[in-house]
């Protein structure tokens, strides 16, 4: 096979008529771009997440009424609208009766099914825009090929099954000449029941493709022209980083960076696939490669920030020179399957920073009071809110001197909660209050970067 592009497009990128005309110029432009992932159009996944946590007629019906307007916005501008019409106007009553149902009682595979219709729908657009360029644009159910376990919200592909499916339906495709177009984010279990990935997954599917196809690159198209040093809305002198490993753009991704979702990473490393990061909007203006061992590297790379972090200090004298203490606490944290960013611990406490929006694509809430008083008979807990993690990430940096120096300097005026430093060579982190995490970030831009 050729060389082959897997190429992603975001919500903004598909949000409109002119976007998606913007994204169908680059991928004209690019005869090796061969698969094409979308998410949904922007805004409509979050109605659907509404709809999917139940709500009442009324709200329900000015809810379709918004997606039916974002979807027809695009394709009342398309020159044959008859038949990709038809179709939305039956995903739009599935989405309608399933959004029913959700407001009797709702379940994590409900929200998956009814979530999914955000990317059915601007791919069946998007589809239709690209055939009516005379391009040999297919559209593909990603269901057919990507298979997961039932894990409703974050569920995890089964690669040996990816692969085969891929094999016997994909490729095909691709050697008759054909441009696949498919969803982002989805999969199937093995009941035949629509799985998602968790926010953010468009990315992930991306990349999980690329693999099974032993694609040469993964272009990722977004709002913005690659990775910055920081937020550019933050502080307007970040500067684009034109490459960087993928180990720093996972801890990048991780700690907040909305730019690349942290697991898409996952099949490109395993595979040596680069990824690129560009901007659908204005592709002229370059973008970011992420692969295995760029040149330079240098000791700070990037400054992440992810707001809205919960602190879950919890404290038992028990842990005294005891063993066992921590594997209780993790086991009960695996058990409702929650996972820790940053750990720091005392003789008698651990501290430790959990993402308040969950990791679930419902976004659902992440502590649960199940999980508070299965904790609480082992410990006392404390839960701290409104605070924001900022991540230095960079290279050996546990290697340099000075750094700690530079750093608290930085930092004197403000008060910081928690810092775990040494525990990885790429990342430095502090938890700092929500509002004074932009402050902080300039001031730490300006020492590091300026």
């Amino acid at each position: 096979m050729s060389y082959l592009s897997v190429a992603k497009f975001g919500g903004t990128s598909v949000a409109n008529f002119e976007s998606m005309n913007l994204c169908a110029n680059i991928i004209t432009a690019d005869p090796q771009t061969r698969v094409v992932v979308l998410s949904a159009s922007a805004g409509v996944t979050n109605y659907l997440v509404e709809l999917a946590n139940g709500c009442e007629s009324t709200r329900r019906e000015e809810i379709l009424a918004a997606v039916r307007g974002i979807q027809f916005e695009i394709i009342e501008k398309l020159q044959q609208p008859e038949g990709v019409t038809l179709e939305i106007e039956q995903l739009l009553a599935h989405v309608s009766a399933l959004a029913e149902s959700a407001s009797l009682a709702t379940s994590p595979a409900l929200t998956d099914e009814l979530i999914s219709h955000g990317e059915m729908m601007s791919t069946k657009i998007f589809t239709q825009l690209l055939q009516e360029r005379g391009y040999p644009a297919v559209w593909l159910d990603v269901r057919e090929i990507v298979a997961t376990n039932s894990h409703f919200g974050k569920a995890q592909p089964h690669d040996e099954k990816t692969q085969q499916q891929a094999n016997t339906i994909i490729k095909p495709l691709i050697a008759q000449g054909s441009v696949v177009i498919t969803q982002g984010f989805i999969g199937r279990d093995e009941e035949g029941k629509t799985t998602t990935l968790g926010r953010g997954g468009s990315d992930y599917s991306a990349a999980l493709l690329a693999e099974v196809l032993n694609a040469n690159d993964v272009l990722i198209w977004t709002d913005v022209a690659g990775i910055y040093t920081t937020d550019p809305r933050i502080v307007s002198a970040a500067k684009r980083i034109d490459t960087m490993s993928f180990n720093e753009a996972a801890e990048i991704a991780t700690f907040g960076a909305k730019v690349l979702h942290p697991a898409t990473l996952l099949p490109a490393v395993r595979s040596n696939i680069p990824v690129y990061v560009g901007s659908s909007k204005a592709p002229e203006q370059g973008g970011t490669w992420v692969t295995r061992d760029p040149q330079p590297r240098p000791t700070y790379r990037a400054l992440a920030l992810r707001r809205n972090q919960i602190l879950l200090t919890l404290s038992s004298l028990s842990m005294l020179h005891a063993q066992g203490f921590l594997a209780n606490v993790f086991a009960i944290l695996a058990k409702h399957k929650i996972s820790v960013d940053v750990i720091t611990t005392s003789e008698v406490s651990v501290a430790l920073t959990l993402d308040k929006t969950g990791s679930t694509s419902s976004g659902a809430a992440i502590l649960s009071q199940d999980l508070l008083n299965e904790l609480r008979q082992y410990c006392n807990v404390q839960v701290e809110t409104d605070l924001a993690l900022i991540a230095v990430i960079g290279n050996h940096m546990h290697t340099q001197a000075g750094i700690a120096k530079s750093l608290f300097n930085t930092l004197s005026p403000y008060n910081v909660r928690l810092i775990s430093y040494g525990a990885s060579t790429n990342n430095i982190c502090t938890l700092v209050k929500n509002s004074e995490a932009d402050d902080i970030i300039r001031a730490l831009h300006a020492e590091l970067f300026e």
